[in-house]
């Protein structure tokens, strides 16, 4: 299973867990909390009345003087009142007194007078100078049908004149409490569905940073250039150092032991030379016979030099993750600073360069080296060209990219060669000379087109010739 859905998955379940245990102790008292604040009203309102019976009942008119008028009036009321979406409809209270006997002389509920009242828990407590509460069901078989009283001392001049209760009954309660359930579960729900959320969020960065290491180590050991992931946190951008460090241990030293056996391969043909000239020179010669070895001596030196300097040239490209100087460039105009610069080549084979494309067809680059891949492509161009010919420089736009083309009117290349042409030290006969290259100026080429997130080709054109192609973002 992927490590990012393990995560999430622990992620996800811890928080569930506790989620699930606080909502669960949560909902278990929320009854219990209705209940008692519930009970903690009829406190305060069986004292209420305590006090404003106290004169009746001590004058012994309870039962039709204010205080039962009052009572009834305020139990037939509708309050039509909306307590937090819950309407309330009518005055749920049943009050009764009893005398300081626990004898009943008024019940709201229609109770007989003269009933005693005494082993009632809630009335016999008060009597003796508790707190006097009682649940009881109305039906012993439903316990919707509980309701709750509490009763309160009636003193007159601290004598105790009687008991007053207040009782309610707890499923006028009970539209609270569900929808103080409700409202538990709809937040657990959104609790939920938030952790999800960062949950999932937390992943998917996880997961994108673990993709961006992993297409990074396999982009090194594809061999190809990638960018350092360094966002996603200290961990793993100290992860991702690592790797780069670890790649560039690993590629220098296969690096240096490659271009060591390539550069070894390809001096060994102009040291052979050199040392068969050299060894001529020591015996007795014409002097155009010398002058010639000499010259090849010297022809071999410099390809040595140029053979050196341009795989330092591709070493160092190489190595580069991204255009040391990236500013904008406008093609067609770098196109025509490179012909200026190969005018005197140009003109001793006669050659004629049309350049045409768009001008304002630019991208963002590093333009000693795009001038230096572009050169490479002219004077491959101005080699394989028969003097007095023409080179074409083109310069378009295609979608998203911009393309610049060199195409000369020689041989073209033999179809077995295309696929390494860009190949390091693959090189092919110069028509004129039958001479060969460093092989390395189109890898040159390449490597300088996909620093800057581009490409290059090669292809033999249909009506002859060879056309080399930079593709570049636009």
């Amino acid at each position: 299973m992927n490590i990012a859905i393990r995560l999430f998955l622990g992620f996800f379940l811890v928080v569930g867990v506790a989620a699930w245990f606080v909502l669960n102790i949560f909902s278990k008292e929320v009854q219990p909390g209705v209940r008692q604040a519930a009970e903690d009203v009829l406190v305060d309102t069986a004292h209420l009345l305590a006090e404003l019976a106290a004169p009746e009942l001590a004058a012994g008119r309870i039962a039709d003087g204010n205080f039962a008028r009052a009572v009834a009036a305020a139990i037939g009321r509708t309050p039509n009142a909306s307590i937090w979406g819950v309407s309330k409809e009518s005055v749920d209270l049943r009050v009764y007194l009893t005398d300081a006997r626990g004898i009943l002389v008024f019940d709201s509920a229609g109770g007989a007078p003269g009933a005693d009242y005494s082993q009632w828990i809630d009335v016999a407590r008060v009597l003796r100078g508790e707190y006097g509460a009682r649940s009881t069901r109305d039906d012993p078989q439903q316990p919707s049908t509980s309701v709750m009283y509490v009763a309160a001392p009636v003193r007159v001049a601290d004598r105790l004149v009687g008991v007053v209760s207040v009782g309610r009954p707890t499923l006028s309660l009970q539209p609270y409490t569900v929808r103080a359930a409700q409202r538990v579960r709809e937040g657990g729900f959104w609790l939920l569905a938030l952790s999800a959320a960062i949950g999932t969020l937390f992943t998917l960065w996880l997961t994108w940073s673990l993709n961006r290491l992993r297409d990074y180590a396999r982009s090194v050991a594809a061999g190809q250039r990638a960018v350092l992931p360094v966002q996603g946190g200290r961990q793993l951008s100290e992860l991702a150092h690592a790797l780069a460090e670890m790649r560039a241990k690993l590629d220098g030293k296969q690096y240096v032991e490659t271009y060591v056996q390539n550069l070894a391969h390809e001096l060994k043909s102009p040291l052979s030379a050199i040392r068969g000239a050299a060894e001529v020179l020591h015996d007795e010669l014409p002097a155009a016979e010398r002058e010639r070895f000499v010259s090849h001596i010297d022809e071999q030196t410099q390809r040595m030099q140029l053979i050196i300097d341009r795989l330092l040239a591709l070493a160092r490209i190489e190595q580069l993750q991204r255009p040391e100087d990236s500013r904008p460039l406008a093609l067609l105009e770098l196109a025509r600073e490179t012909v200026a610069g190969r005018q005197p080549e140009l003109e001793a084979h006669g050659l004629r360069v049309t350049i045409t494309g768009e001008p304002a067809a630019e991208t963002r680059g590093d333009p000693f080296l795009l001038r230096q891949a572009l050169a490479n492509l002219l004077d491959n161009a101005i080699a394989f060209s028969p003097d007095g010919g023409e080179i074409e420089i083109a310069v378009r736009s295609a979608g998203a990219t911009q393309v610049v083309e060199v195409r000369d009117h020689g041989p073209g290349a033999p179809d077995y060669a295309l696929p390494k042409v860009f190949e390091r030290f693959y090189s092919l006969a110069r028509p004129a000379t039958g001479r060969k290259s460093t092989g390395l100026g189109l890898a040159f080429v390449r490597e300088v087109a996909r620093l800057h997130g581009g490409d290059a080709s090669f292809e033999n054109a249909p009506s002859g010739g060879a056309i080399a192609r930079i593709v570049l973002p636009r």
